[in-house]
């Protein structure tokens, strides 16, 4: 497993290495935007997760995770001092998984990266690409057909062919072959958490989930180590690339109650 750490305090950088070495891992350790970005272009494929510093010499972690999420869907965790909570929805907001700041203990650092990881396998298992900007996965209502085969759940929802199935809901396609994700005919970026989410949603589609039930399948065990926050701002984003921005129409919130896609 390779994980980069972008982080431009040496000692911190060498800290964090050892904190996460377990005999397997390999760390690729940067210290600028540039060599963060270059380092990426050679050896981004292999990453399992990314460690990001916001304050950098020569830019900001915001300006590498634009780079990262326009090729990839790695999860990026966000190490950071500043603790405001609009930098935290900015960077979840731009792609990343986690959000973590300073100071922080190493025993919370440490679950939350093996939390990233451990979904990234699981997503990976699941159909999900980690590495393909587009991608996500959907099984609406477990669909299984021959070519030329179509069903209707809830909308119109078709399979084209054995091959790669294509599954259609109002203007959107979800391709379970070629694992991406269009609105309208364009393809739009969905990070591992918005894919699981969609997933979880599409599932259970017309059910309300609560926002208990949400942290447990999304987080599992790890829940416990994240705000509540993070789920509110990953809905948001995946409700605003589901309905292109016009409000709630396919995700509602039922409050106090939860979410219910329909």
């Amino acid at each position: 497993m390779y994980i980069q750490i972008v982080e431009d305090d040496k000692a911190l950088s060498d800290g964090i290495e050892i904190t996460l070495s377990d005999g397997n891992t390999e760390f690729k350790k940067e210290y600028t935007v540039k060599d963060a970005a270059s380092g990426f272009k050679d050896y981004g494929g292999t990453l399992s997760l990314i460690i990001l510093d916001i304050n950098l010499p020569d830019g900001t972690g915001y300006d590498y995770l634009k780079i990262v999420r326009a090729q990839s869907s790695v999860p990026v965790l966000i190490l950071t001092a500043n603790d405001m909570e609009l930098d935290e929805v900015k960077g979840l907001t731009m792609g990343a998984d986690d959000y973590l700041t300073k100071p922080f203990s190493l025993a919370v650092l440490r679950a939350r990266v093996n939390a990233l990881v451990r979904r990234s396998r699981v997503s990976a298992m699941a159909g999900f690409s980690a590495d393909s900007p587009g991608s996500t996965a959907f099984a609406a209502g477990r669909v299984s057909a021959a070519a030329g085969a179509s069903v209707s759940q809830g909308g119109a929802t078709s399979v084209e062919n054995s091959s790669s199935l294509i599954y259609k809901i109002d203007d959107m396609v979800f391709d379970f072959g070629k694992l991406t994700f269009k609105r309208n005919g364009e393809e739009i970026f969905l990070s591992v958490n918005e894919q699981r989410l969609l997933k979880l949603f599409l599932e259970n589609k017309g059910c309300v989930l609560t926002r208990e039930r949400l942290m447990e399948r999304l987080w599992g065990e790890d829940g416990t180590f994240v705000d509540e926050n993070t789920l509110s701002v990953t809905i948001n984003r995946l409700r605003s690339k589901v309905d292109g921005g016009k409000g709630a129409k396919h995700i509602s919130t039922i409050y106090g109650q939860g979410y219910r896609f329909d």
